[in-house]
């Protein structure tokens, strides 16, 4: 039919134009926060591309929520102000008519939100956090550029590495100035080194080299000469790995084990495709066409709703986690809210209901019943 396709080829043309204008912003802020968390140390800036494509892969949900809430306010607004919208409601149309081509235009990207939220959003986070773990858990030998001193992870040591192999896990000539607890220093020097793995921790084995340990308060000098001696240079692998981030965990992980933290995140990816739901009855119900407004109200509006809307579900996560909200009764008071209001919103609009009006006629209504009666 002629108003299906139409308000669908609108829909996709702002759709479209929506959806590159906002992954250019986002993508630009990703990137400028990508290049700060690399000159912190955070990030390899060898792997600033991978980061911040499975940042943008994980925002996705997001920008495709906000882009398709945006075309169908553009799309209406625009129907409204050319007096388009008067064309279809004086040829039979209602604003409920309008309900099925929004909602055959939007269901493909509603899915296609449901899935990445699901699945690939915590993908693209433990990507993310296995390459920024990889890069945080070098060993303090694998910091060393060969003919450069430089500083331990913990600050405590600092390294000085004459050659090294092409693998990095030997080197010669090297120099260790470390700093204890006790405040006593200590100086190793050896002709060669080599990292092993000994019980989950890395340790760095010297071959033909001296020691020498001085107390902090200078009273006392020892020197000793070695074959090999071993030293650790970085924590266990068990320690390093840690408990996965909850961003990072699948779904099922998350529905397997119930505990408050799972349930706010379980309960936050649940929201977000229920909230792009939302946005689209929400956009249908409350875009209206005002002159005097202008675009500009209907995108405030958009703004301010999208906003709120998301910092409630950020919110209802935490009261979740926190124990303060169940799991369902967040669903239904949030979601199941929001569902229920505008709905009663579009039905309004679509009876051209009003509380004035239903004033209005029951006043006519008792006036006409002592009309009668006298």
């Amino acid at each position: 039919m002629l108003f299906h396709s139409s308000i669908r080829k609108e829909l996709a043309r702002s759709f479209g134009g929506t959806l590159v204008v906002l992954f250019t912003i986002v993508l630009t802020m990703l990137l400028i926060r990508t290049l700060g968390l690399a000159s912190r140390g955070s990030v390899n800036p060898e792997e600033i591309a991978l980061v911040l494509g499975y940042t943008v892969i994980g925002r996705m949900p997001t920008i495709l929520t906000l882009a398709l809430f945006i075309a169908i306010v553009f799309t209406l607004s625009r129907m409204y102000r050319d007096s388009e919208m008067i064309i279809w409601l004086s040829s039979g149309r209602s604003l409920g008519g309008f309900l099925g081509p929004v909602m055959r235009f939007a269901w493909p990207i509603l899915l296609v939100i449901t899935l990445m939220v699901f699945f690939v959003w915590p993908w693209a986070n433990q990507q993310t956090d296995n390459l920024r773990d990889r890069f945080e858990r070098r060993g303090d030998l694998e910091r060393v550029a060969p003919g450069q001193f430089q500083e331990s992870s913990s600050g405590r040591r600092v390294f000085f590495i004459d050659k090294d192999t092409a693998s990095g896990t030997e080197g010669r000539n090297i120099f260790i100035s470390s700093t204890e607890n006790d405040g006593s220093e200590t100086v190793t020097s050896a002709r060669s080194g080599r990292i092993e793995w000994i019980k989950d921790q890395q340790v760095l084995m010297l071959n033909n080299g001296q020691r020498l340990e001085a107390a902090a308060d200078q009273s006392s000098l020892k020197v000793s000469e070695f074959e090999e001696y071993g030293t650790q240079i970085g924590s266990s692998a068990i320690g390093q790995r840690g408990t996965q981030a909850l961003k990072a965990r699948n779904s099922w992980t998350l529905i397997q084990d119930p505990s408050r933290a799972n349930l706010g995140e379980l309960g936050w990816r649940i929201g977000m495709a229920l909230t792009a739901l939302n946005f689209v009855l929400i956009a249908l119900a409350t875009t209206t066409g005002n002159p005097r407004a202008g675009r500009g109200g209907n995108l405030f509006f958009t703004l301010f709703a999208f906003v709120f809307y998301y910092n409630l579900l950020n919110l209802g996560q935490s009261w979740v986690a926190s124990g303060l909200f169940s799991l369902a009764g967040y669903m239904l008071t949030l979601h199941g809210g929001v569902f229920v209001l505008t709905v009663l919103w579009l039905i309004k609009r679509h009876y051209n209901l009003s509380v004035r009006g239903w004033i209005s006629a029951r006043r006519a209504q008792r006036h006409g019943a002592l009309g009668a009666a006298a």
